[in-house]
Parts: structure tokens; sequence; C-alpha cells
């Protein structure tokens, strides 16, 4: 497959270059990959809008130019710091310090079905990371770190890693984690976090609704309790702070108790409303000159 070309490729870099090597190929294969898949919501909903597509938007407004440069900014910074626990476990692996495993190479009888594996990948890492935002939080250290990815709080989809380096650092730790505790394929690990993950924080902060997956679904969580969360979470406030599954912010307590703003349960907006409504330039966001001049 793609993704084992891919991994393999990776392991040679890193065997042939060391450490540093891998991580420079990773973060450029990363940064192209974020862009592309970001990008992919970003125009059809933000540069090129429409009044049907704009009735599910959570936010009426859409955020400025300098904003979305904000976004990709603190993107980059935070890809800096979270290809390095993918890099590290990829080394570990072939050093043999690690359970880790490549393709069908373990002969491990301990090893799991690759099914196990990636529901095993998903609860842990999904538990995981609702454990650490709700951290972030609940105590002012850590949340003086995670305030700075809330300062989005109409996030568009260059948001997903829009964070200061500890926070991003941490939430990739389970790719060293899970491999010391317990054989893992390095492929499904490598598939699920670079696919799964990312795009479905793309979605998450998309900020649109679907017809596909409602705020009332009683599974996941969506687009718009993202929205909500960035909308008003705040120090000592953790709401909907899980990622995948709506069940931690349930056992928790972290559901926002208000009433339902969703575009389900709130009243339709007008025509008037969306001529009313600032739709930016965003075609700036190309231009060399302006990403040096316009400032911070």
């Amino acid at each position: 497959s793609t993704q084992t070309i891919v991994t393999t490729m990776l392991c040679e870099i890193g065997t042939e270059h060391g450490f540093i090597a891998l991580w420079v190929t990773m973060s450029i294969l990363g940064l192209i990959s974020m862009i592309i898949l970001s990008s992919l919501l970003f125009y059809p909903y933000y540069v090129t809008p429409t009044f049907e597509k704009w009735q599910k938007k959570n936010n009426m407004t859409f955020p400025p130019p300098y904003m979305v440069k904000r976004e990709i900014i603190h993107m980059c910074k935070g890809l800096s710091v979270a290809t390095l626990c993918p890099a590290f476990t990829l080394m570990m692996s072939k050093w043999g310090r690690s359970q880790g495993y490549c393709g069908n190479t373990n002969l491990n009888s301990n090893v799991q079905p690759l099914l196990i594996q990636a529901v095993v990948i998903f609860i842990f890492t999904d538990l995981y990371e609702y454990a650490y935002h709700w951290l972030g939080h609940r105590y002012s250290f850590l949340w003086s770190i995670h305030r700075h990815h809330h300062k989005f709080f109409n996030p568009s989809p260059f948001a997903v890693i829009a964070d200061e380096y500890l926070d991003q650092f941490v939430r990739t730790m389970p790719m060293v984690i899970l491999p010391l505790l317990m054989p893992i394929n390095m492929d499904l690990l490598f598939a699920i976090f670079a696919t799964l993950f990312y795009g479905y924080g793309v979605y998450l902060h998309w900020g649109y609704e679907s017809t596909i997956l409602t705020a009332h679904n009683p599974i996941f969580n969506s687009a718009y309790h993202h929205y909500t969360h960035h909308a008003i979470s705040a120090k000592g406030r953790p709401i909907y702070t899980g990622f995948f599954f709506k069940i931690w912010d349930h056992i928790f307590h972290t559901v926002n108790e208000g009433d339902c703003s969703c575009y389900q349960c709130r009243p339709k907006r007008s025509l008037q409303q969306w001529k009313e409504t600032e739709k930016p330039d965003y075609s700036v966001l190309l231009s060399v000159n302006w990403w040096f001049t316009s400032g911070y």
C-alpha cells in the first residue's frame, strides 16, 4: 500500500541518515499534506461561500485574513514538534527499543490482529487526548499554554494544530507510548495519525456542520461541538474537550448544559443577514509580499 511504501521510505531515511534527517523529511511531508487537506475545505467554504453553505456555518462571520495567517503560522510551529514523536518512535523500532514493527516482519506470538490494534490505538489515543485537553482547561500552567489555541475562537480548517510547542509534543506522545506497551504495526499507527486523526481534526475545525454527521448523533463529536468548545471553553471551564467520541464528555460531565444552537435548532438565517456578512478577500494569503508586510 502507499502507506507501507511511505513508512518503508522513512525507515530507510532514518537508518541511513539519522534522526534529524527523518524529522525534517516528516515535517516537509506533514506540511504538504496539511496544506492540501485544510485547503480542500477552506477554498469552497471560505473563499467561495454561498448562502446555502453559510446556513450551516457555526459562526455567521468569517475570520479575517490576518487571523488565518496566524493559524497557519501556529500550524507550522505545532508541526515542528508534532513530528518529533513520530520520528523518534520509528527510530526506536529500528533500534529494537520498542515493540513497533513494519509490515509483517514481527514474529512475536503476542502480536494482535490489525483490527484489534486499530481499536486499541483509537480508544487509548482518544481518552489520552480528552484527558490532556481537560487538564489544559483545568490547571493554570497548562492553560497558559493551551489558551493560545483559543485565540482562534472562530477557527478555520488551518487551526487543527495551531498550538504551542508543548501542546503538540504531548499530544503526539501516544505514538511513542503505544509501541512501548505492545506490538504495534507502524504502518497502521502512522496511517491512523496521519490521515484519520488529522483529517478528523480538519473536520472539527471546519466551522460548518454536516447533514451526514449532525450535532445530535449519539456517538461522535461533530464540528458543532468543537466550535462550541472554541467559543465558550476557558480556564476552569472544560466544555466538549473530547476528540472523536462523545462518551468521555458525558462520563466526566463536560458537556454544554445550555440550549443547543446547531443549525437544526437555531432559527434559519435570512438572505439579508447573508448580504450584510463581510466576505473577506482571502486571495492575499497567496501574496508573498502581504505575508511579510501585513504584520502579525
